[in-house]
């Protein structure tokens, strides 16, 4: 490793810290400064005496000073300590699992799909430019990339669920899966553990881990009930990225160098994905950064349309329900995500173009 690679890393581990502790104060005083009681959401329907009212506001620390309350939140977001949800009394980091394994297998899969696709289609659209296939397909492109994907959604349940019949109406498995659930193929767990910083007080609670592997017929059953979601978000994002492929590759096409490389008898497909989308691939990488840093915020429409157990979902009924708790805990996440895939950007910058130099 150079030094010049070493020193960006620091100084853009450091400025990423930065960014991250203004993230922190800023989500927490926009929830500190909405309108409405907090200690409101802890009260039950029936009448409460005042001394129970300051047990509870004393419980929750709801009297504290704002620099206090603005500490001991960002030490808790530093150590996944999430708080409890308003509602079920349950802690957040473990409803938190559950949804976020659903958003990963539906937002991820969903966004590689569409930047894999878009950028090959792009870069085919490119090399035919002015060409039905170059005319085609940014026209298809720019009509499901501005189509709403709430009504995309609700045609694709009209035609493959009310009337071929081909799909289940929602959700990430049969009902019965919620008394019965598929025996998986083999299962792992990894107990928690507790890491106590040298020279603090701070307390790192590891949660253990348990993940299995599914059986055949669970994987089949899933992927018929994630077929739809999946589908739908994917033609909904692939056009963006095939948009901007199509503008960074007709620029590199018309570079010197591509045109040597063909008066040398290099192969086409070596011309377009070897040397003429490694140069072009900047802008690329960005946009997919952002797109992966997001993967986490979930596809609220979507699936919500869809009944998709997600961390989409979640957030939705969190807003609905006014469960700021859970709206911290995965603003925070998302902001963090982004952050390090800007980061991880910003370091493939200098693999793919030997050109960039790091100071």
């Amino acid at each position: 490793m150079s030094m010049g690679l070493r020193s960006y890393i620091v100084k853009r581990t450091i400025y990423s810290f930065i960014l991250l502790l203004f993230v922190l104060i800023l989500n927490f005083t926009i929830f500190e400064l909405m309108p409405g009681d907090p200690a409101a959401m802890f009260m039950p329907s029936i009448k409460i005496t005042p001394e129970q009212q300051a047990a509870i506001r004393e419980h929750w620390g709801l009297g504290e000073p704002y620099h206090i309350k603005l500490i001991k939140y960002m030490q808790n977001m530093f150590i996944w300590e999430f708080g409890e949800n308003f509602k079920t009394r349950r802690s957040i980091s473990m409803e938190m699992s559950f949804y976020l394994s659903n958003t990963l297998l539906l937002m991820g899969l969903s966004t590689i799909l569409s930047i894999v696709i878009g950028v090959i289609l792009g870069v085919v659209a490119a090399h035919q430019r002015g060409k039905i296939f170059d005319t085609t397909s940014v026209t298809v492109s720019l009509i499901t990339y501005s189509l709403p994907t709430f009504w995309m959604g609700m045609i694709a349940l009209l035609i493959f669920v009310r009337i071929l019949g081909w799909f289940p109406v929602g959700k990430s498995g049969p009902a019965e899966w919620s008394i019965s659930p598929p025996t998986p193929l083999a299962t792992f767990s990894f107990p928690g553990s507790q890491l106590v910083i040298p020279g603090t007080q701070i307390t790192l609670n590891i949660p253990g881990l348990a993940f299995s592997i599914p059986g055949f017929e669970e994987i089949t059953t899933r992927m018929w009930y994630l077929f739809l979601p999946l589908t739908i978000l994917t033609i909904f994002q692939y056009g963006g990225f095939l948009l901007l492929t199509r503008a960074t590759m007709l620029e590199a096409l018309s570079e010197d160098y591509v045109v040597t490389a063909r008066a040398k008898g290099v192969k086409e497909r070596t011309v377009l994905f070897k040397h003429a989308l490694k140069n072009a691939s900047l802008p690329l990488i960005t946009n997919a950064a952002i797109s992966l840093g997001f993967v986490l915020s979930g596809a609220i429409i979507t699936e919500t349309v869809f009944s998709w157990p997600g961390l989409g979902n979640w957030i939705w009924a969190a807003i609905n329900e006014k469960n700021f708790p859970i709206l911290q805990a995965i603003f925070y996440i998302i902001a963090l995500c982004v952050i390090i895939a800007n980061f991880i950007s910003d370091l493939l910058y200098g693999v793919i173009d030997p050109r960039i130099k790091y100071g």
